[in-house]
C-alpha cells in the first residue's frame, strides 16, 4: 500500500512539474506569423486552386484554423496533464461537414501544419517548409498553365435522374470533347449532378455537345464555366 501511495505521489508530481514557461512576446510573434502564413496560403488557394466549390468562402477559414491550432498547441505543450485532457476532449468532437475534394483536404492539412509548427515554437522549420510547399504549388501551376487556359468546367444536372445515366452523359461528351475528366458526381432520388473538366477544340464542338446533352432528357440543365471564373 505504501508503495502504491509513493507511486501515486511520484506520478502526480511528474504531471504537475512537466510544464514549460511560455514567453508572452514569443507567443504573440508565433501567433502573428501563423496568421500571416495562413492568409498567404488562402490567397494562393484562391489563385491556384482547382476546386469546383467557392474557393473564396473556403479560404476565409484558413486564418482562424491556423491561429486556433497554434493556440491549442502552445497551451497543451506547457503541461502533460493538458495534453491528456486534449485527447479526451477531441474524442467527443465530430466533424460532420464533408470535404468532397482532395485539394481542400490538402490545404486544410497545410494550414493545420502551420499552426502545429508555430505552436511548438519551430519557426525556422515551419517557414522553410511553407516556402518549399508554396514553391511547388507555383511550379506546378506554371508548367500546367498552357493547358489550364483551354479548359472549362461543365456541370450537368437533372431533376429527373431516372431518365438519364452518367454513362450516357460521358459517352456524349467524349464524342465532342478532346478531354473529359469527371470531378464530382452526386445522385439522389430527386436530383443528379455531375461536374467535369472538359476541353473543346472549337466553339461548334461546344454547341454540338450541348445540343446532344439536351436531347438525352428534357430535365437536363447545363452550365459552362471558365476555370478562371471560380475565385
Amino acid at each position: 500500500m505504501d508503495k502504491f501511495q509513493a507511486f501515486q505521489r511520484t506520478f502526480t508530481e511528474f504531471l504537475t512539474s512537466q510544464s514549460a514557461q511560455i514567453s508572452f512576446w514569443g507567443f504573440l510573434l508565433n501567433l502573428f506569423i501563423a496568421g500571416v502564413l495562413s492568409f498567404v496560403l488562402s490567397r494562393i488557394y484562391v489563385k491556384y486552386g482547382h476546386s469546383l466549390s467557392n474557393r473564396r468562402d473556403f479560404a476565409r477559414n484558413f486564418v482562424l484554423i491556423g491561429m486556433t491550432t497554434m493556440l491549442i498547441i502552445a497551451i497543451v505543450k506547457s503541461s502533460l496533464a493538458l495534453s491528456l485532457g486534449l485527447v479526451g476532449a477531441l474524442s467527443i468532437v465530430r466533424f460532420r461537414t464533408a470535404v468532397k475534394e482532395p485539394e481542400e483536404l490538402a490545404y486544410l492539412f497545410i494550414t493545420i501544419a502551420i499552426g502545429l509548427g508555430l505552436g511548438a515554437d519551430q519557426r525556422v522549420i515551419t517557414l522553410g517548409a511553407f516556402v518549399i510547399i508554396v514553391g511547388i504549388v507555383w511550379l506546378r501551376n506554371y508548367f500546367n498553365k498552357a493547358e489550364e487556359y483551354h479548359n472549362l468546367y461543365l456541370t450537368v444536372s437533372s431533376h429527373n435522374p431516372g431518365k438519364v445515366e452518367l454513362k450516357e452523359i460521358v459517352d456524349t461528351l467524349k464524342k465532342h470533347c478532346s478531354v473529359v475528366d469527371l470531378k464530382r458526381f452526386d445522385r439522389s432520388q430527386e436530383r443528379l449532378e455531375a461536374s467535369f473538366l472538359v476541353e473543346y477544340e472549337s466553339l461548334p464542338q461546344l454547341e454540338e455537345s450541348q445540343s446532344c446533352l439536351t436531347r438525352l432528357s428534357e430535365s437536363i440543365k447545363i452550365t459552362f464555366l471558365d476555370n478562371k471564373g471560380i475565385r
